[in-house]
């Protein structure tokens, strides 16, 4: 009997060795789940991707405090980062944040052009004579999205300037008048362990 109790004791310590899945839930559809793209690689094939569905993991450098419907996934350094909409699920787990995460969804580009600064402008002036927002409410974004755009400017106005200049650089070396952010609305997340 003492043989027999050794031996399954042995047997649920090599299959408790043996058993590397993780313990969220959604995991086990993983199997069959396309391998993640580093955030590194996402960001240098972006233009060729915009539209598609894509898996990607990182590290949550933040989550938007205030709705939860935005997190940044940092790739190598904080110079590769992605933003990331909550879309239709909602918001974010406050627990993300620090963790590796894993997205899915679809990889969008925002540009921003002369038509769209020019926009904002006009909004910013109504702003102004209206003086119904503080200057904090007046950007739209939060400093870890400016950080993300490489944005060094604080005030709209400055930003505004910032985006002009980056633009008529990009016109000199690529001939494009616009400027490409790229983000990820997500259709399913998950916290990696």
């Amino acid at each position: 009997m003492r043989t027999t109790i050794k031996l399954t004791i042995a047997a649920l310590t090599i299959g408790l060795a043996a058993c590397t899945g993780r313990s969220n839930s959604s995991n086990s559809a993983q199997s069959s789940a396309p391998s993640a793209i580093a955030i590194d690689s996402l960001l240098a094939r972006a233009e060729q991707l915009v539209g598609q569905t894509v898996s990607i993991e990182g590290i949550c450098t933040h989550v938007c405090r205030h709705s939860g419907r935005r997190l940044f996934l940092m790739g190598s350094d904080n110079t590769q980062t992605i933003r990331v909409e909550a879309a239709e699920l909602g918001s974010f787990d406050k627990k993300c944040v620090n963790n590796a995460v894993r997205v899915e969804g679809t990889l969008r580009e925002q540009r921003i052009d002369e038509a769209y600064l020019q926009q904002w402008e006009q909004q910013l002036a109504k702003q102004k004579a209206k003086q119904d927002k503080p200057q904090a409410e007046q950007t739209g974004h939060c400093a870890t999205e400016q950080k993300a755009q490489g944005e060094t400017a604080n005030t709209p106005e400055g930003r505004i300037a910032d985006f002009r200049s980056r633009i008529a650089q990009r016109h000199e070396k690529e001939g494009k008048n616009y400027l490409s952010f790229y983000f990820v609305e997500a259709t399913a997340y998950n916290i990696e362990q």
